[in-house]
């Protein structure tokens, strides 16, 4: 699966940026407002520099936002090796290195801001919530499957080696104990009718979204997320590939694949993450974006990061994009 392909053949490329920098008194120019840094996590099948992919959102957004500094988290040395590891891998181990590697970087000492594409959105929640030496300021993902999957993501192409194999291990058992721990789609599998299993073999999600046995909630997580200045859950409307496409705004399904809305969950209801925390002061927004999965146009990606990491300087009034926040109008003006 490959991300972006509206936004690759848009127009960042010979685009302009719109905002034009302030004047102080006297005509000289305003000094460029300092953005906090941000933090990308790639989705699966992408890499984290791929020129054609997140190589362009980088771009895109330090177009947008001059002088931001940008981390795309990388995994493994080379880019087959970052690609694999979407597939094939223990998730809290990567989520452990990944720790270590941005609580070492300078530049995201005092703050930082988080993007999360597809799966790599859930593990961006699950690094705030485990990685107690980063402060994150606003989590944004796009099309994240927050609350589990109940089918394994098809692939792109019957050619990607990688995806397919990935497919035919989990089609195996995704609770026996090999495909558990090194699948990565497995690890936030949910099967709505076999929670038993789920809640006894499932490494991964049960552990980050406090979904226990015997209710247990962790209050370092809860207490981190409910820290976080804003949290933009983004759905694509016309989402197959997440499945059920409610996940991405922490919903389900039910063993008779009735939707069950985040806020009809115990997750919620219980505030077991301090979702309802952040929702009741105004903080967890909801947001979706017509199309397929992960199918973003350049100006709906230039919005959003202009709407939620944009420092000093409001949004271009004359700027439409493809959203809509719950509660607003279809389109906004940006």
């Amino acid at each position: 699966m490959r991300l972006f392909s509206v936004v690759v053949r848009g127009v960042w490329l010979f685009a302009f940026s719109q905002c034009v920098a302030g004047k102080r008194q006297g005509g000289e120019p305003a000094p460029a407002p300092r953005h906090t840094p941000i933090v990308l996590w790639h989705g699966m099948g992408d890499t984290c520099c791929d020129n054609s992919t997140m190589g362009t959102v980088v771009s895109a957004i330090q177009d947008e936002l001059a002088g931001v500094y940008v981390h795309s988290v990388r995994l493994g040395p080379t880019p087959s090796a970052d690609r694999n590891a979407g597939f094939l891998g223990n998730l809290n181990s990567q989520i452990d290195g990944v720790c270590e590697e941005l609580s070492s970087v300078e530049e995201l000492s005092n703050g930082v801001n988080m993007m999360g594409f597809s799966q790599g959105g859930l593990f961006l929640r699950a690094l705030i919530q485990r990685c107690a030496s980063l402060r994150v300021k606003t989590l944004v993902t796009l099309g994240s499957p927050h609350g589990g999957i109940s089918k394994i993501p098809e692939c792109a192409s019957e050619s990607d080696f990688m995806c397919n194999w990935m497919r035919r291990l989990a089609s195996r058992g995704v609770y026996s104990w090999y495909i558990r721990d090194h699948v990565i789609q497995a690890q936030y599998f949910k099967d709505p009718e076999r929670l038993d299993l789920y809640l006894e073999h499932n490494i991964f999600l049960p552990d980050i979204n406090s979904d226990h046995r015997d209710g247990k909630v962790n209050e370092d997580y809860r207490a981190r997320i409910a820290a976080l200045e804003r949290m933009v859950l983004v759905k694509f409307g016309e989402d197959t590939l997440i499945s059920p496409v409610s996940s991405t705004w922490f919903g389900f399904v039910d063993a008779d694949g009735n939707d069950v809305p985040l806020k009809n969950t115990t997750l919620y209801t219980e505030d077991r993450l301090g979702l309802r925390a952040l929702d009741e002061q105004g903080r967890l927004e909801f947001v979706t974006i017509p199309g397929k999965h992960m199918n973003i146009d350049d100006a709906t990606l230039r919005a959003v990061v202009a709407k939620y990491f944009a420092s000093g300087r409001a949004p271009d009034a004359h700027r439409k994009a493809a959203m809509r926040v719950q509660g607003e109008e279809e389109h906004m003006y940006l």
